[in-house]
């Protein structure tokens, strides 16, 4: 035999403790379905940010091998052009020629030599700006995506409605009940 509970009959009351019941444990459930999501999607984030990491290193690596390789084929091409300015002043120096015009000449191969090595030094000097650029491109890339996964992750978290929610919601829902048995 049921107590009357707040002016209600036993049935009435039996129908109303087992409705706050109810909302309360669906509530909890629902708390608990978006923390479970929550949580599923910081794991997902871990492993998508472990993957970006991966990725940046992989790229600058790649980056850093291009740069290496094109200082290596820059210096090849410096050396090959004092070579040629070398091979040039010797030819000079041996067509027996003397004077003034010989000096002009030999001075002349020098500034077209020096020339052509400034270009290849301008050159790399550009290529290591891009180096850097691309670099700092990348890591702006991951940075964004690790703001996203942390954005997605905050947004999950605040999905989980609080306790304080949870028991708010189910007195809403027991005053209605008991609104409508009274």
């Amino acid at each position: 035999m049921c107590v009357p509970i707040l002016g209600l009959t036993a049935t009435q009351g039996g129908l109303f403790l087992g409705s706050l019941g109810l909302g309360l444990a669906s509530g909890l459930a629902q708390r608990s379905a978006a923390r479970a999501a929550a949580d599923q999607q910081y794991q997902s984030a871990l492993i998508t940010n472990e993957s970006a990491e991966r990725s940046l290193a992989l790229q600058q690596e790649a980056l850093a091998d291009n740069l290496k390789e094109t200082r290596a084929s820059k210096a090849q091409e410096s050396l090959a052009k004092t070579i040629q300015a070398l091979q040039a002043k010797g030819r000079i120096r041996a067509s027996e020629q003397a004077g003034l015009t010989v000096q002009l000449l030999l001075m002349d191969e020098g500034r077209q030599a020096a020339n052509q090595r400034e270009a290849i030094n301008q050159e790399l000097e550009s290529f290591s700006r891009q180096y850097t650029r691309r670099t700092e491109g990348l890591i702006a890339d991951r940075d964004n995506r690790r703001n996203k996964l942390i954005s997605n992750i905050n947004q999950a978290y605040n999905q989980i409605p609080s306790l304080g929610q949870v028991i708010l919601n189910t007195a809403t829902q027991g005053f209605n009940t008991f609104a409508q048995l009274a």
